[in-house]
């Protein structure tokens, strides 16, 4: 794997698998963006996440949000939905083409009646219905994995391959798992790297997915404190010294450079770099 900082970003390469985070903070980070991560393979693209300070970043990285051409969205946190309103009600009114979406039925419905409806659906009326989902997006439904450890999804965007996994997020809850969890997921990408988006400590997770995936890299959410719905650095540095090697943390705080050296002696790969590309090659 390479990892190289560009002059500009491209959503074009000569046909690798490249992961470029447009950001790497927490939601109320603000020294960084918001952790959300650009898939770029050849002519292909694919954004995970677009949070409230996504279209933000991609301006100053010289594109309009209406560049994005493919979605895929974790879960509806504003730091992973935020920028979506603004995606939508420009693509339909500006662009004047709709942008696609990776989504299951199932959280299709909740983004759709939770976060997105009130924004969006009551712009226009025509004969007495007010807009949908499908007015807004071009709808790409994954396909369902059987035989894997939880509930798995397939989804190819072009030459792009994504296997989406159900995570363990919210609520924070003594005991729980992904099966009792609102709905979340993380992602295989071209059966080599993970992303976990946002999850507690799930080692079961880990062990699970590496051990049907040759994993070159895991990008994984960290905190740098124990409790609440997200993986603390005190945990993750209890999984086997393999996978912390090639694990670099995302979702982090402002005050990382307080936690580089302990990062640098648990054994992690380290920090996720905003900005940067990860080049699989």
């Amino acid at each position: 794997m390479r990892v190289r900082k560009p002059d500009k970003l491209k959503l074009t390469n000569e046909g690798f698998l490249s992961l470029f985070f447009v950001g790497v903070g927490s939601a109320f980070s603000k020294r960084h963006y918001q952790t959300n991560l650009l898939i770029i393979k050849g002519d292909d693209h694919l954004m995970v996440d677009c949070g409230t300070k996504t279209p933000q970043a991609l301006f100053e990285l010289g594109y309009n949000i209406t560049d994005i051409r493919n979605f895929l969205i974790t879960h509806s946190h504003a730091d992973h939905i935020g920028g979506l309103e603004e995606v939508m009600l420009v693509g339909r009114y500006v662009k004047r083409k709709k942008p696609a979406i990776v989504i299951n039925k199932t959280y299709q419905q909740i983004l759709w009646d939770m976060s997105l409806r009130g924004g969006s659906a009551f712009n226009e009326e025509h004969e007495g219905a007010v807009l949908s989902f499908g007015d807004m997006w071009e709808v790409k439904r994954p396909d369902w994995l059987k035989s894997y450890p939880r509930e798995t999804m397939n989804a190819d965007v072009g030459s792009i391959n994504v296997k989406l996994f159900r995570t363990r997020h919210i609520p924070s809850q003594p005991g729980g798992d992904w099966h009792s969890s609102f709905w979340s997921c993380g992602l295989i990408i071209d059966d080599r790297v993970m992303f976990t988006s946002d999850t507690q400590y799930d080692p079961e997770l880990i062990d699970s997915f590496s051990a049907i995936f040759d994993l070159e890299m895991i990008f994984h959410d960290c905190q740098f404190f124990t409790g609440g719905i997200h993986a603390g650095l005190e945990e993750l540095k209890d999984l086997p010294a393999d996978i912390k090697k090639k694990m670099a943390l995302t979702h982090y705080g402002d005050n990382w450079e307080e936690f580089e050296d302990k990062i640098d002696t648990y054994g992690f790969f380290g920090l996720a770099k905003q900005w940067h590309y990860y080049d699989f090659l």
